[in-house]
């Protein structure tokens, strides 16, 4: 055989070997040049809405809870008077006010993302990785969250409401005041990054709204960041 014909019949089965091999990550040529990962506008209309009809039920079943421990504080206060029970009942009362407060923070914080919404268009892009760190489109944020490499570990998958979430994962002690940080004083960013002990997290990113799957973005990470982050299953 010619070495024209060895040429070609080594070119076809190395393309049939690609074809068989399973996705692998390829970092991109340029080093400067950063890994996009979009996001399925749909998937994340469809997570806000359960988002916002879980919370609601979540903050009035702590209501709920609430209000009848008070009830029956302030019943105790005034059916048994002089028994000695009134510190007991004060302490139910303070102990069942956070529940009730609660309530009344899902709602305004759910006011406040809505207003978010209508005024902007949701990102096509849900995050940058490059040798320089990340750069997140958190929902609702008004800006992107940039996090150095020095400041991140990555990401840890777990399940939420049913669903596969990646949340961010910072080092100890980093903060929005940390250097080269920018974005996380933001209040949607707060609510998914540090939640609010009153409020259920929601997570950042939904992994089947995602362009790209883990294993590529976990590849990704560990390609730019020297192998430091990854993602946490």
């Amino acid at each position: 055989m010619s070495e024209d014909g060895d040429a070609t019949s080594q070119v076809v089965a190395e393309v049939e070997a690609a074809e068989d091999s399973p996705e692998v990550y390829v970092p991109p040529g340029d080093p400067g040049q950063p890994f996009v990962v979009g996001i399925d506008r749909d998937a994340v209309l469809r997570r806000r809405e359960v988002v916002r009809t879980v919370e609601r039920r979540g903050g009035w079943v702590t209501a709920v809870l609430g209000g009848l421990g008070i009830v029956a504080a302030v019943y105790a206060l005034f059916a048994f008077p002089g028994s000695g029970m009134w510190p007991f009942a004060l302490l139910l009362i303070v102990a069942m006010l956070p529940l009730v407060l609660s309530t009344v923070l899902v709602y305004r914080v759910q006011a406040e993302r809505q207003a978010w919404y209508d005024a902007n268009e949701l990102p096509p892009v849900a995050m940058r990785i490059s040798a320089k760190g990340l750069e997140l489109a958190c929902d609702g944020a008004a800006y992107p969250v940039v996090l150095p490499w020095p400041t991140v570990r990555g990401f840890t998958q777990h399940k939420l409401l049913g669903q596969y979430m990646l949340d961010i994962a910072l080092e100890r002690g980093v903060g929005a005041t940390t250097a080269g940080v920018r974005g996380l004083d933001q209040p949607s960013v707060r609510s998914v990054v540090k939640p609010n002990p009153l409020l259920r997290p929601t997570g950042m990113f939904l992994i089947k709204a995602l362009d790209q799957p883990v294993h590529v973005i976990d590849e990704a990470l560990k390609h730019f960041s020297n192998g430091k982050a990854g993602v946490n299953r």
